[in-house]
């Protein structure tokens, strides 16, 4: 009897993980998209290079298209929307801006620019619609960060005194968008990478025990889900690699139960660089990569190769269950389970 039921337990796990897929929704020319906000079963953002933002309020199925005019050759690496209407944008690279639409997309209004050397912006996150965050590659050895409590609509730099330091060769990946994210009410956290590789919580840099020492290498995105509420820890699963040599699996995972205190390597890891995690509920992720999409079952202990298609960012959306990509080629798929 405990065989049986133990067989049966291992079929109903292949037939789950097996019966998951990527599903092509659309392509939009050579546009590599990186940003991806799912708002949500429905409604749904992304954003490129060459000035383009789209949006679907169909689950992917038709799309309306902006270029925004004064900004063809930027690359909005991130965005962050609310509603049909609202959105907010930003580009790396110089000058650093930061863009919102309220009225669906057909104007945009600039509502940051910094022109300082060096400028670039990584990824942003927001708490609610009021509260956001945004992180920005380091300058003079800190790493830039700017704070917005209305929605966008105005940012305000954190001090150079109150900005964490960086090491040599540490900088951000603005790879997914999500190398910061929110692990309660008014804290967020952030993971490094290049040469030196770190996570920073609470105001503390933790040292990583992910692949480092080249540019290519490091973290590139961290999910985070709550545990004990008695006790404050969070779970966090942090992904990474090295984009450079992007099959090689090689420290390109680790997870915690502790908030950094102490790190699992997983038994089975992602196949190769990935450069996005998240959370499909309690125990079950997703990640995705230059070399094709891994799922976990188990809390990020072992993931098993669903497609091999190349994308860059994947989210689940913040009212619903349904889980999109985006990618180069102007690819955006669906996770069908």
């Amino acid at each position: 009897m405990k065989i049986y039921l133990l067989l049966l337990t291992c079929y109903f796990f292949s037939f789950t993980l097996y019966s998951q897929k990527i599903e092509l929704l659309t392509t939009y020319g050579k546009t590599s998209f990186r940003g991806l906000s799912v708002v949500t079963d429905r409604l749904l953002w992304v954003s490129g290079n060459n000035g383009t933002v789209g949006r679907s309020a169909d689950a992917g199925q038709s799309w309306t298209w902006f270029t925004i005019p004064g900004y063809e050759k930027r690359d909005f690496r991130d965005i962050e929307a609310f509603s049909f209407s609202t959105a907010i944008i930003i580009a790396v690279s110089e000058p650093a801006v930061i863009l919102k639409t309220v009225d669906a997309g057909k104007t945009w209004k600039l509502v940051y620019e910094n022109k300082k050397p060096g400028m670039f912006l990584d990824a942003m996150e927001f708490w609610n619609e009021e509260s956001g965050i945004v992180l920005g590659d380091p300058i003079s050895g800190r790493f830039f960060i700017s704070r917005t409590y209305d929605g966008g609509n105005t940012w305000k730099d954190i001090s150079e005194k109150n900005l964490p330091g960086s090491d040599s060769g540490e900088a951000c990946f603005a790879a997914s968008g999500t190398n910061i994210r929110k692990v309660d009410k008014d804290e967020a956290c952030f993971v490094s990478g290049g040469k030196k590789s770190r996570l920073f919580l609470k105001g503390k840099p933790i040292d990583l025990p992910i692949i480092q020492g080249k540019e290519s290498t490091g973290a590139n995105s961290v999910a985070v889900r709550d545990s004990n509420k008695r006790s404050g820890s969070k779970h966090l699963v942090i992904v990474g690699g090295d984009f450079a040599a992007d099959s090689s699996s090689e420290k390109n995972c680790i997870l915690t139960h502790d908030g950094g205190k102490t790190w699992i390597v997983p038994s089975n890891p992602p196949h190769g660089y990935r450069s996005c995690v998240e959370y499909i509920d309690k125990e079950k992720l997703i990640a995705c990569g230059t070399t094709g999409i891994d799922v976990s079952l188990d809390g990020g202990i072992n993931w098993n190769l669903i497609g091999k298609e190349s994308y860059h960012v994947v989210r689940k959306a913040k009212k619903g269950k349904s889980v999109f990509l985006a990618g180069g080629s102007g690819k955006i798929g669906k996770l069908i389970l």
